[in-house]
């Protein structure tokens, strides 16, 4: 169920803004919406700390050891600033790691000769210039030259000029020698890559402090919300006040509050759903399909619906018609079960959905006869008085099977279809426009019936057409009925109509994808079992090579199967049903203002 939502204004003396601001925190209940842009310093200073934070927490990694202390939020900004500081080291020494390199090759390539050394050259008369060239320009090398080759690598050549003259040099582009010697170089390089062990080291060290970091970082979003919170309200001389949403049945205990501290208020119902949070309460049990939706991250608007229920049986027989296997229906149901006991701090809502899922797919696959493949298992007593013939996968008749499923995949498509409408009639019953949904049942059911007749050869039912037809009209006159421009309505209907019914048909035969993919899957492990074990299994070799064909094969199997759910099963949820039911998912989720 939507919780409904009551807009609430609440009045604070600015000299109470922050006393207030706390109390109402601690009451939670509160979705605040920003009376004006929240903007100052301080929340500036948090968000630069938070991003400070997020990549001190990446630099140390996943690995965190044992924190060397209790949480202290002063501490944990020192931590963060001690791994940004040393990052910044370490980058800084990795570049200039980089040019030590390039000189320490250098010196390997010409040898340990320095600045120094030219200058006592050139207090002798000697003059020496160094040039790298291509070997294939050593024809055009000056022969009235001294020039000596110093080293040589598969396309080059190292060559020292030595001459009398200052001037005196060749056309070639001379290399220059390093202002630092060999001996400066090696140090420096051994000490830059020591540092930068010692900053490795230490922020192994600092990976014990993660936790405590990703306290500050929690600590830092409850400051930033507090403070975009206290920027963001309107301010009036002497007054400030808060706008938000609050649930209708929780409002009586911030009214109490604010009779107490003596703030004033205004309570009014919403006036733009849009900008309304979206609250859901379900029973308990119903709450198992939530990491579905928290999966596809998707609410629904305020004014929409809550289809946990119907997501939860449909999803519930698409995953059974998709999978089709009870052998993989066993295996979920163990593996939850294990897992389940080894991690029972867990939450539950994911295992009991797959306690669900993995039930319904072991009904569908015990009545079709599916048991990871192998027809012989169907055909043992115990299994085979469970097979419904109509949806037997191993029947005789695989003809009569396909048409009855194709026929019952359209059906369970009517039917999922026809609720969605009227759910959406009963949300509208107040007005003429909830006529128009019964009318689209109508068109839903004709489908249905065109759907066999065109894909089965069935023959469509005399009164098919009048349901029809009938239901086109009802949808003409009343899906944009206006009180008093009834034409109006009419003209706004009467040109999507024709497109609208053809989709509706689209709508009902794609449900023929539970079909089609369930087929798939089962021809895809059958297929596997032959290739196992097709011609029997007569030595230890043939034994072990049919076992890892089977373990792939069937593993493949469920991978795809689980796409498929994805893919087909889901889908038939959010777009097909939701479709017809009128949600768009535009909701957004209600976050109260709370500690």
């Amino acid at each position: 169920m939507i919780v409904p939502m009551k807009k609430l204004v609440v009045f604070v003396s600015s000299s109470a803004r922050d006393s207030g601001l706390k109390k109402l925190r601690r009451l939670g209940v509160l979705h605040i919406k920003p009376t004006v842009a929240p903007v100052s310093e301080d929340l500036s200073q948090i968000e630069k700390q938070i991003a400070r934070t997020d990549k001190a927490l990446e630099i140390i990694g996943k690995d965190a050891g044992q924190p060397t202390g209790a949480f202290e939020a002063t501490a944990a900004i020192k931590t963060v600033s001690e791994i940004l500081d040393l990052s910044a080291e370490r980058q800084k020494i990795s570049g200039n790691l980089e040019i030590l390199n390039e000189r320490r090759r250098w010196y390997d390539t010409w040898g340990k000769i320095s600045q120094n050394d030219l200058a006592t050259l050139r207090k002798a008369g000697v003059h020496l210039r160094l040039y790298a060239i291509d070997k294939n320009q050593a024809k055009q090398l000056p022969k009235d030259k001294l020039i000596q080759v110093v080293a040589q690598d598969k396309s080059r050549l190292y060559l020292a000029l030595i001459a009398e003259s200052r001037e005196e040099q060749i056309e070639f582009k001379e290399e220059i020698i390093p202002e630092t010697d060999y001996d400066t170089t090696v140090h420096e390089l051994e000490a830059a890559e020591s540092r930068l062990n010692a900053i490795a080291e230490r922020h192994k060290a600092l990976a014990s402090e993660r936790d405590n970091l990703t306290a500050l970082r929690t600590e830092l979003e409850k400051r930033q919300r507090y403070a975009s919170v206290r920027d963001g309200m309107g301010i009036s001389e002497a007054v400030v006040y808060l706008e938000g949403y609050c649930p209708a049945d929780s409002l009586p205990s911030v009214t109490e509050l604010a009779d107490k501290e003596g703030w004033g208020y205004l309570i009014d119902d919403p006036d733009d759903p849009e900008e309304v949070p979206t609250l859901i309460r379900k029973a308990r049990w119903l709450k198992m399909i939530d990491p579905v939706f928290n999966f596809m991250g998707t609410i629904p608007g305020y004014q929409e619906f809550d289809i946990s229920l119907w997501f939860l049986a449909f999803f519930s027989l698409f995953f059974a018609i998709l999978v089709g296997d009870a052998g993989y229906g066993v295996l979920f149901l163990m593996l939850a079960i294990f897992f389940r006991r080894k991690y029972k701090n867990a939450p539950r809502e994911p295992f009991w959905l797959v306690y669900v899922l993995s039930g319904a797919l072991i009904i569908w696959g015990s009545i079709t006869g599916t048991w990871f493949g192998f027809e012989t298992v169907a055909r043992l007593p115990l299994f085979s008085s469970l097979v419904i013939e109509q949806v037997a996968t191993f029947s005789k008749d695989t003809a009569q099977v396909t048409r009855f499923m194709m026929f019952f995949t359209f059906l369970i498509g009517a039917i999922h279809l026809s609720i969605g409408h009227i759910l959406n009639g009963l949300k509208k019953i107040n007005s003429l426009q909830a006529l128009a949904q019964v009318g689209w049942v109508g068109v839903v059911w004709g489908m249905f019936f065109l759907a066999g007749q065109l894909v089965l050869s069935k023959p469509m039912p005399g009164f098919a057409l009048y349901i029809l037809l009938g239901g086109a009209v009802i949808i003409a006159c009343f899906d944009n009925y206006l009180k008093g421009h009834f034409w109006k309505g009419l003209g706004a209907t009467i040109g999507n109509l024709p497109l609208s019914i053809i989709s509706a048909f689209g709508d009902v035969v794609s449900y023929l994808r539970l079909f089609a993919v369930g087929m798939a899957g089962a021809v895809v492990e059958v297929s596997f079992n032959n290739m196992a074990i097709g011609e029997g299994v007569d030595n230890l070799l043939k034994g072990i090579i049919a076992v890892l064909i089977i373990i792939f094969g069937h593993g493949l199997n469920i991978v795809l199967c689980m796409m498929s759910v994805i893919v087909h099963g889901i889908r038939l949820n959010m777009l097909e049903f939701s479709g017809h039911l009128g949600m768009q998912w535009t909701g957004q989720k209600y976050e109260p203002f709370r500690e």
